[in-house]
């Protein structure tokens, strides 16, 4: 079995702010290094701030040019981070997080482990 593994899980995170409503997860990303993790980030920044208004477009660059880089230092340092934007009536968040993977049990052996034995599934209405 492989050993652990460190990485980070990225979430992004919608929030409707005129109704109200709980944030809603959007997507989410298990990345293998804080490069990756803030790349993620940037991809999806690049890609909006064209359709995003002219002063939160702005704020997407700043964060490409000069955040991005203490993100990527607060992720070295194993520290959690955050990227908000928002546009009209809507916050997009993105969170990124250091982890330890975890290796799972290979679905494809041909013996489950003992403990697969033991589940009974509950009884749907």
């Amino acid at each position: 079995m492989k050993p652990p593994q460190w990485g980070c899980w990225c979430e992004c995170w919608t929030e409707d702010l005129a109704d109200g409503w709980q944030p809603a997860l959007l997507a989410s990303f298990d990345a293998y290094s804080s490069a990756q993790a803030d790349r993620w980030v940037a991809v999806v920044l690049r890609t909006i701030s064209p359709a995003l208004d002219a002063d939160v477009s702005d704020a997407a660059w700043e964060w490409l040019y000069e955040g991005r880089i203490e993100t990527r230092r607060a992720l070295l340092r194993a520290e959690p981070c955050t990227v908000s934007i928002t546009h009209a009536r809507t916050r997009i968040t993105w969170t990124i997080r250091p982890v330890l993977f975890l290796p799972l049990a290979h679905r494809q052996d041909i013996e489950l482990p003992a403990c697969a034995h033991r589940f009974k599934a509950h009884a749907t209405d």
